[in-house]
């Protein structure tokens, strides 16, 4: 299946470098998330994980914002009374926000531009790696309307702040900045406005230089082993590592060996194992 040329709330493109831009395109209303952004969203983040042109996936935000989270006019009260409808977004939501980017086996970046409030939080967190503007903005805001950070925000919030944190950020409702962020672990690298971009390319362009096969595998025994105990752990990375060397046609971990060991032409630990031309 084709990518569409006709979605209404995301911008998608793969640039020559095989970075696929991925934007919430709904800048009037700060990207905030409506049924129809999930729907599209399923459908792209489906079609990338199997497209070869794809190799790094980006996910940002057109405007002055990342996401502001769920629109509430759209997300909610409009599906108050429609429960099929209700279940849809839901669904389609938790489909592309977690399950999928949990599941992707290609490197996926969040680069926050500015707002991230609430909802949002659930994608941001199951990104690989976030990169932030300085100055971006973050928050969430449900104490104010009397809920809960609901979904599964609450759940990757205390995944990855502390406990401290969470709860002081919950219950306040303030916001915080890019800088904070990254202290939080919310994110890994915070960087003016103006060289976000740049950036965000820098580490694509490094990731791709890495094996693809073993990049996917990286990702899931990472996410894997954090609910094992250490003989769990043990015996699924054995399996696993095991796995990876029948799964690379690259043959990327012979090559390494056959090049430090043999040719002394590879210095492992500075770089990666150059790919096969």
């Amino acid at each position: 299946m084709a990518l569409r040329d006709d979605y209404t709330c995301v911008a998608v493109e793969i640039d020559d470098e095989g970075i696929a831009w991925v934007t919430f395109n709904r800048p009037e209303k700060r990207n905030a998330m409506n049924p129809t952004l999930h729907y599209e969203m399923e459908e792209i983040m489906m079609h990338l994980e199997t497209d070869p042109a794809a190799k790094v996936i980006v996910l940002t935000g057109a405007g002055n914002a990342w996401s502001a989270g769920m629109d509430l006019k759209e997300y909610f009260r409009e599906t108050d009374n429609d429960p099929d409808a209700q279940y849809r977004s839901f669904i389609a939501h938790r489909h592309w926000g977690w399950d999928n980017l949990a599941a992707s086996r290609k490197p996926t970046i969040a680069m926050v531009n500015g707002y991230c409030f609430g909802g949002a939080f659930m994608s941001l967190c199951n990104c690989d790696i976030v990169i932030t503007a300085e100055d971006a903005t973050y928050g969430l805001s449900e104490i104010n309307w009397g809920i809960i950070p609901a979904g599964l925000v609450s759940k990757v919030f205390v995944d990855h702040a502390s406990m401290r944190d969470a709860l002081f950020y919950a219950m306040t409702g303030r916001t915080f900045d890019g800088k904070k962020a990254v202290e939080m672990k919310l994110a890994n690298l915070a960087v003016p406005a103006d060289r976000l971009r740049d950036e965000t390319v820098a580490l694509a362009r490094e990731l791709m230089e890495k094996n693809p096969v073993a990049l996917a595998f990286t990702k899931q025994a990472m996410r894997n082993v954090k609910t094992m105990d250490a003989p769990q752990a043990y015996e699924y990375l054995m399996t696993k590592i095991q796995a990876l060397m029948f799964a690379d046609p690259e043959k990327t971990r012979n090559r390494g060996i056959e090049e430090f060991i043999d040719k002394k032409t590879y210095r492992p630990g500075l770089e990666a194992v150059k790919r096969p031309e």
